[in-house]
């Protein structure tokens, strides 16, 4: 079942279960898949096209989020915040803590990187194998952290 499918299926269900919720956040991922469809690009939207899609929608929502609450404006940061947790479900799981350790580990030995000065080497491999599997910011830290930048 592709990601179009899953969101049609899905907000059938929520306008049935009066879910404002989710209903909100799976009519902005629908509304990106028919913007995506008639950008007039020609690119498919294949699997790792709808992830990267997704995430770039939840950065979206979570800097907006940011944004209201350092204005004073904690309902509108409640709404970006349900909406991210609701556009999440349609996200593969993220790697974190160890186990993204364990690749960027492997990647700087892949690389031979052995200082702060290899970053941009790391980084670039780093992106490329966990594209959709982490966050840039998170991939950056580590690859910080372990190069001992």
């Amino acid at each position: 079942m592709t990601l179009e499918e899953k969101i049609s299926k899905d907000l059938v269900a929520a306008m049935k279960a009066k879910d404002e919720v989710a209903l909100r956040g799976i009519r902005a991922i629908k509304t990106l898949i028919q913007l995506a469809k008639t950008d007039g690009s020609g690119q498919a939207i294949d699997e790792a096209r709808e992830v990267q899609m997704l995430q770039k929608l939840v950065k979206t929502r979570q800097e907006s989020m940011e944004i209201f609450e350092k204005n004073g404006r904690p309902e509108l940061a409640q709404k970006e915040k349900e909406e991210v947790e609701i556009i999440r479900r349609y996200l593969p799981a993220m790697l974190e803590g160890a186990e993204l350790e364990a690749v960027i580990q492997g990647i700087i030995a892949e690389v031979g990187a052995t200082s702060a000065k290899d970053m941009g080497k790391v980084m670039g491999a780093a992106s490329k194998a966990l594209a959709g599997k982490a966050e840039g910011r998170t991939i950056s830290e580590t690859v910080k952290r372990l190069l001992g930048a």
